[in-house]
C-alpha cells in the first residue's frame, strides 16, 4: 500500500536532508533563477530566455539587490538622491561651522565661502583652468541654506516618482545627473558661481514636457500648460535679483527635454533597452562616486587666491 503524497514528499524530504547531513545532498539538477527578472531558465544555460541577462553576473541583478535596499514599492533613485542631498547638505553646514566658528544663523540662506567652494561648488576657474570637472557632480548635492534644499526637495518628491516608475530607476537616475552636469557646465561658460540641484530637477521638467509633446489627450495639454507656466515664473524670479541660477536652470530643461525626446517612455521591455538603460545608470553612478572621491582628495589643497 503507498503512503499518502504528503508522507511520500516528508519522507523524501528526510532523505535529501541525511544525504545534506552525510555530506551527499541532493544530486539532482534544478533550473536556475535568473538574478534580474527572476524567470526560471535551464540548467545549463548562461543567459536568461526572457531579458536577456547573464545568469553569473548582469548589472541588471546588481541593480535590483541594490533596489531592494529601499523596498519593493520605493523609488530606490529618488530616494539615494534625497539623502544625498541631505547629507551633503549637514556636512557643508558643519564645515562652515568649523570655519566661521557657528553656523546656524547661516542655515536659512547664505551658505557659502571657502568650505562650501571645497566641498565643491560649480565655479568657472577651477572648471576650465584647473580641470576640476568633479565639480559639475557635487555642485548638484550642494545647497545655500534650508529655504534652498527644502525647495528643492520638495520639487524632487514631486517630479522624481513619476518619472522614475516611468523611466526606471536607471535611465531616470542618468537623466538628472546628465541634465545637473550639463546645468552647471553651461552655466560656469558665462561665469557663475552655483550650486544646487535645480539643473537637474528642470532637466526633469524637460522630459515632462518631452512626453507631453509625445502624447496626445487633454490631461497632456494641461500638464503642460502647467509646467510651462512654472517655468516662466521660476525664470521671472530668476530675473529679480534672488540669486537663481538661469543660465543652469535653462540648460538643464533644454538637455532635459532632449533626453525626453530620445528616451521610450516607458520601462525597457527587452534585453537590449535593459542593458542599455543600466549601463547608463551604472555610468552615472561611477561618475557620482568618483566626482566625489576627487572632492575629498582635493579638499586640503590650497585655494587659487590662497597660492
Amino acid at each position: 500500500m503507498a503512503l499518502p503524497y504528503r508522507w511520500q514528499w516528508r519522507v523524501e524530504k528526510w532523505k535529501n536532508a541525511m544525504r545534506g547531513f552525510f555530506g551527499g545532498g541532493d544530486q539532482q539538477p534544478r533550473p536556475k533563477i535568473c538574478p534580474a527578472c527572476g524567470a526560471l531558465v535551464g540548467i545549463s544555460a548562461t543567459r536568461c530566455h526572457e531579458c536577456g541577462a547573464s545568469t553569473r553576473f548582469s548589472l541588471a541583478a546588481l541593480s535590483k539587490k541594490f533596489s531592494a535596499l529601499f523596498g519593493e514599492h520605493e523609488s530606490p533613485a529618488t530616494t539615494s538622491l534625497l539623502v544625498a542631498n541631505v547629507l551633503m547638505f549637514g556636512i557643508s553646514w558643519v564645515a562652515i561651522a568649523n570655519e566661521t566658528g557657528g553656523g546656524g544663523l547661516r542655515i536659512l540662506g547664505g551658505m557659502g565661502g571657502e568650505a562650501v567652494y571645497r566641498l565643491g561648488a560649480s565655479h568657472p576657474y577651477p572648471i576650465f583652468y584647473e580641470h576640476e570637472w568633479w565639480r559639475l557632480v557635487t555642485a548638484m548635492f550642494l545647497h545655500g541654506g534650508l529655504i534652498h534644499i527644502g525647495f528643492n526637495m520638495m520639487s524632487l518628491m514631486q517630479l522624481g516618482p513619476a518619472l522614475e516608475e516611468l523611466y526606471g530607476s536607471a535611465r531616470y537616475f542618468f537623466l538628472y545627473m546628465f541634465t545637473g552636469m550639463f546645468g552647471f557646465l553651461v552655466s560656469a561658460a558665462f561665469h557663475n558661481y552655483s550650486l544646487g540641484a535645480s539643473g537637474g530637477l528642470l532637466g526633469l521638467v524637460g522630459a515632462m514636457l518631452a512626453i507631453t509633446t509625445k502624447r496626445g489627450g487633454s490631461y497632456m495639454r494641461e500638464l503642460r500648460s502647467r509646467l510651462v507656466t512654472s517655468v516662466v515664473i521660476l525664470f521671472v524670479l530668476g530675473f529679480s535679483g534672488l540669486g537663481m541660477d538661469n543660465y543652469a536652470h535653462f540648460a538643464g530643461m533644454v538637455a532635459g527635454f532632449g533626453l525626453g525626446k530620445l528616451f521610450v517612455d516607458r520601462q525597457p521591455i527587452n534585453a537590449n533597452e535593459r542593458r542599455t538603460a543600466y549601463a547608463l545608470g551604472w555610468l552615472a553612478g561611477i561618475v557620482v562616486l568618483a566626482s566625489f572621491v576627487l572632492m575629498i582628495l582635493h579638499y586640503r589643497d590650497p585655494l587659487p587666491w590662497q597660492r
